[in-house]
């Protein structure tokens, strides 16, 4: 005759139990792998009030990592469970691409360096703003749908930062920092005669790479717009430059990250990131021909205009 076993819970309890002092360990271990992620996510949702040397930052970590901890020792008994769990979690965010190992990693080196190296905010009041210069001019000039314009930013993308690996949904930004490598490393400046403003039209100046500020933001606003990245053009008492929207705070870390490490790491060494903050929150970082990378210092800072091309 078969003997059935009654089901036992404290049995299977036992079997899952982890044996002291490696349970301790692996709580500690545990507890920093679930606090990372979910500190990520909520510094990168929850307003920043920019505390000094983010304490704000420093004592929602804390308060989380007790948290889980007394959470994770109530359930000691079970230890093995939670971190299989964890791992899938991870695992399926990894497979279906929403958030799951890279994404950590990647989130936590931009927070982190960010929390580091701020940039430099400037704000533009928008209701300041005068007619821009020259308007209809410069838009058609800006010829992005042209061949020989999106053949040069392809170009440019084939050229610079192919290697890097991960940030896929910031790769747009990183080839438009290629087609601002490829411009600016040769760029030429030309002033216009005498007579009066010359717009030049981007192909004009594709040919030489030569022309004046309001040359260069054209080429630059055209090759940018013809991969997909979004330009405008700022203006101040005497000078256009360009510049490129990033997105949100939380863009502007990875992108910070990126610039500092990966893309620009001889030029913006021990420099801030110079960017404004438009009236819907967005970020705009400059992309003027001074610049020796994305971010790099105003000539001008006095903001008369903008234009953008949606």
């Amino acid at each position: 005759m078969i003997e059935i076993k009654k089901f036992n819970f404290q049995d299977v309890k036992q079997k899952f139990q982890v044996k002291k002092p490696w349970d301790d360990v692996i709580i500690l271990i545990l507890n920093i792998l679930i606090a990372l992620p979910l500190f990520i996510i909520l510094h990168q949702n929850l307003i920043n009030p920019n505390w000094f040397l983010n304490i704000d930052r420093v004592v929602l970590f804390v308060a989380m990592v007790i948290v889980i901890q007394i959470i994770l020792r109530l359930l000691r008994t079970i230890i093995i469970v939670c971190i299989l769990l964890y791992l899938i979690l991870l695992i399926y965010g990894s497979t279906i691409g929403n958030y799951g190992f890279n994404s950590v990693y990647e989130d936590y080196n931009s927070m982190m360096y960010s929390m580091s190296y701020n940039p430099y905010p400037q704000d533009i009041i928008i209701a300041k703003l005068l007619p821009f210069p020259n308007k209809s001019k410069i838009i058609n000039a800006i010829e992005y749908q042209n061949p020989k314009i999106r053949n040069f930013a392809i170009k440019a993308t084939s050229e610079h930062f192919k290697e890097i690996k991960g940030y896929s949904e910031y790769r747009t930004i990183i080839q438009c920092f290629a087609v601002f490598k490829e411009i600016n490393s040769r760029w030429n400046y030309v002033s216009d005669p005498k007579a009066g403003d010359y717009i030049a039209t981007a192909t004009e100046s594709l040919l030489y790479f030569s022309g004046d500020c309001d040359d260069h933001s054209i080429l630059m606003a055209a090759s940018v717009r013809s991969i997909g990245g979004t330009p405008r053009l700022i203006h101040t008492k005497g000078h256009i430059y360009p510049e490129i929207l990033i997105g949100s705070q939380t863009d502007l870390e990875a992108i910070n990250f990126l610039i500092k490490n990966e893309l620009f790491p001889i030029e913006s060494s021990g420099k801030k990131l110079y960017y404004h903050v438009d009236e819907r929150g967005q970020i705009w970082m400059n992309l003027d021909y001074t610049a020796k990378y994305p971010g790099g210092p105003f000539m001008s800072e006095e903001i008369l205009g903008a234009l953008t091309l949606d």
